[in-house]
């Protein structure tokens, strides 16, 4: 009978991952791309709020590291500091990579020396970009050169960029499964919180979903109610738009009306979709 892997042994499993998070100059928007060949790992990677930060955390993640430096950024420490500040706690700090940006730009990142090669970090003005079980350092290279390179784009779009580049780079090494982009604005509910949970190639799975939802969930987003306005500001053109049936609209996707002829097709076995 096999050995139960617990994860205080040796075999730990890395959450191995190319990442970026940033701050727009322009906007004061904060947030996070990240893609990786596990499942459903955007949600356990990116953290933000807005007006505060922005966190990536990988390898062998704690999650509580990313939350703790959130909280510590809120309470005004910057984001090199908050960065210190957990580490200095944890004692499987050579474990852990997090990329960390406060809502003035100041970012940091920690590249542990347990981290599984190859790994590293490039921190700039506005941003942090961090990867391991990487190809090659081209990807983290990538990450960083491009977001440079689209300071006029808003930062959903340098985001995902920034991923096609590191995936075109080489990415992680073992392949392909996950991705995710999470971008907050003023309000704290995020403006963009998108996801290809599981995909052969979810970075151009997430731009897709990414053009559709620019055209129907973005509008939708923007209108919804605030703290200052219980109504919202919902355009009478979004309305008309969002009745149609989603292939009608623009961007695409989705599929029409479920008909009845759907449905004996299904309880037959033969709806193959």
């Amino acid at each position: 009978m096999p050995a139960t892997r617990h994860a205080d042994s040796r075999l730990r499993l890395h959450l191995t991952t190319f990442s970026i998070v940033a701050r727009c100059q322009r906007t004061g928007q904060l947030g996070g791309a990240v893609s990786t060949a596990d499942v459903g790992a955007g949600r356990l990677v990116l953290w933000a709020k807005a007006g505060v930060g922005a966190v990536a955390t990988q390898s062998w993640p704690n999650l509580y590291l990313a939350i703790d430096a959130i909280r510590l950024m809120e309470s005004g420490t910057s984001a090199p500091k908050a960065l210190d500040t957990v580490l200095e706690a944890d004692p499987d700090k050579t474990l852990r990579q997090l990329g960390i940006v406060d809502h003035a730009g100041m970012a940091a990142a920690w590249s542990g020396s347990d981290c599984t090669d190859s790994y590293g970090d490039v921190v700039g003005n506005g941003f942090a970009a961090q990867g391991n079980m990487l190809v090659s350092s081209r990807t983290v290279e990538a990450l960083a050169a491009t977001f440079k390179a689209t300071e006029g784009l808003v930062l959903a779009e340098r985001l995902l960029r920034c991923l096609e580049a590191a995936q075109s780079a080489g990415g992680d090494k073992r392949g392909r499964q996950c991705s995710a982009l999470l971008v907050v604005d003023r309000e704290e509910f995020p403006l963009w919180d998108l996801r290809a949970d599981e995909h052969p190639n979810p970075v151009a799975e997430l731009r897709r979903i990414y053009e559709i939802a620019r055209h129907q969930l973005l509008p939708f987003v923007e209108g919804l109610p605030t703290r200052t306005n219980s109504r919202g500001s919902l355009s009478e053109g979004f309305i008309e738009m969002n009745l149609r049936p989603p292939p009608e609209r623009p961007g695409g996707g989705g599929a029409g009306p479920w008909l009845e002829p759907d449905a004996k097709r299904l309880n037959k076995g033969e709806d193959k979709r």
